[in-house]
């Protein structure tokens, strides 16, 4: 009896190390891959291993053409990627219909952005699935997952940081937000978790540092752009002074558990899985 053949995977790769993590766990699986490396930010040495073309975010007829010569049924977008302005986005032809077909979410939020680009695709044919479908093992778990947990202060201010990054997060603006001692000292928003922590740095009160709390927007379309962090989150995070990081658990992607958690023991942070719907 003959089984049905692997659908084939298609990645859409954007900075970072995920879109090889993905790739490799998806061969590990017997599943054909392709990657289509957005050009400036995917890195291209991790592509290397795998079939591959890198094309530039604007040119979206040679991305959808690549994606279909290979076969591509099944559809990931993962990786940062800095969204350019239309200037730099030099859209091609078919670019052009898909801006008009994304409509006025090209201009709002990065989610309702996302969602009209993953209903689009697929609209052209394609099944788009989330990386942690692929990448289980990096789904972040509920609970402390390093040596060093949050006291009752933490605590506090991780309770604090859900009620603010969940605000956030409905009306589309970012993922997380920094809390000392009560104090929200910075919010995520088009800059990134890292140019975050850095701005956080110089706003440290005297005292116990804050903590770092990411979250899933409510709502959020669990396909592109979940929460992600590693063992570079952990390094900007000790530079900035805090004591740790909560996550949202089923919900938050660990790009290298071992060594982030690693890191983190070693810069005496804790890092821990939180359920928002579970706190009071």
């Amino acid at each position: 009896m003959s089984q049905t053949p692997p659908r084939t995977l298609g990645i859409i790769a954007g900075g970072g190390p995920l879109p090889s993590q993905v790739a490799r766990a998806a061969q590990a699986a017997d599943r054909p891959v392709f990657l289509v490396g957005l050009e400036g930010f995917a890195d291209r040495a991790l592509l290397t291993p795998f079939s591959h073309k890198v094309i530039r975010l604007g040119a979206i007829g040679s991305i959808l053409s690549a994606l279909r010569e290979q076969g591509v049924q099944d559809l990931v977008l993962v990786g940062p990627v800095r969204r350019p302005s239309m200037l730099d986005l030099r859209p091609d032809a078919e670019g052009m219909k898909l801006m008009g077909r994304i409509g006025r979410a090209a201009f709002g939020g990065d989610d309702g952005l996302l969602a009209a680009v993953v209903r689009v695709l697929g609209e052209e044919g394609f099944r788009v699935i989330g990386a942690h479908e692929i990448l289980t093992e990096a789904v972040g778990p509920r609970g402390q997952l390093t040596a060093t947990g949050p006291d009752a202060q933490a605590q506090a201010d991780i309770q604090r940081g859900i009620t603010v990054a969940l605000a956030l997060g409905a009306v589309d603006v970012g993922q997380g937000c920094v809390v000392q001692a009560g104090v929200v000292l910075a919010v995520e928003a088009i800059e990134g978790t890292d140019a975050m922590l850095a701005r956080a740095s110089g706003l440290a009160r005297p005292g116990p540092g804050g903590v770092l709390v990411k979250l899933v927007k409510p709502g959020q379309d669990r396909r592109a752009d979940l929460p992600t962090i590693g063992p570079g989150t952990i390094a900007a995070a000790a530079a900035a002074g805090l004591r740790g990081i909560a996550f949202e658990a089923g919900g938050t992607l660990i790009t290298d558990r071992a060594a982030t958690i690693e890191a983190a023991d070693a810069a005496g942070l804790f890092l821990v899985g939180v359920e928002p719907t579970l706190q009071t």
